[in-house]
């Protein structure tokens, strides 16, 4: 299966509030351990993450961030040019399940739709 992707300029347009999305965010390793591997400690990077866009984000310490994406663990980045050690630079809308127009599918239906894909039946 082959999906086309179309990178979005932060500066030019957001996604809609919820869109999941691949960003590419760009900042530096720490410099000692930490985020990266031990040779990249101190490099700067320019790496593609999954996260999610909305309107509003409120972290765990209380602060509001607004127009922002938020990845798995709740980190939050901000689009490129905000204060933001590390931004979003450009962001593409991903991909939905495979033979799907969805992006996720829960609970009951999961099951059905594997097999509806893999052409298994019940």
């Amino acid at each position: 299966m082959d999906a086309v992707v179309e990178w979005v300029d932060v500066r030019e347009r957001l996604p809609r509030r919820g869109t999941p999305v691949a960003a590419a965010t760009t900042g530096r390793y720490p410099p000692h351990g930490g985020a990266g591997p031990e040779a990249a400690a101190g490099e700067e990077f320019w790496l593609v993450l999954p996260m999610y866009f909305t309107t509003l984000h409120v972290a765990e310490d209380g602060t509001e961030y607004r127009d922002c994406f938020v990845d798995s663990d709740r980190v939050v980045r901000l689009p490129y040019g905000r204060p933001c050690a590390e931004p979003v630079t450009h962001w593409a809308a991903l991909p939905t399940l495979p033979g799907m127009t969805v992006h996720q599918v829960l609970g009951k239906g999961v099951r059905a739709a594997l097999r509806s894909v893999r052409g298994e039946t019940a």
